[in-house]
């Protein structure tokens, strides 16, 4: 029994994790991110994206960060 249960536990934690496509950013529910790209009046490249992504990489990354201590007093 209990094990029938780990089995569909994994079934569908295993189904969550793939159904999102993964890109260059992160994992999104499209495959290619809406962006607009243009130049402005001085002639600087401008890229916005929307913000379709479940998560991104940095988000990973974030996540697995230990916080920084800080010290407890003055050292001298």
């Amino acid at each position: 029994m209990v094990i029938n249960m780990i089995k569909i536990y994994i079934l569908v934690l295993l189904t969550l994790l793939f159904s999102g496509c993964v890109n260059k950013h992160g994992v999104s529910a499209k495959y290619y991110s809406d962006c607009t790209e243009y130049y402005d009046v001085q002639g600087y490249y401008h890229k916005k994206c929307g913000k379709d992504d479940i998560f991104t990489y940095k988000d990973i990354g974030d996540a697995f960060k230990s916080e920084e201590k800080k010290p407890q007093g003055n050292v001298w």
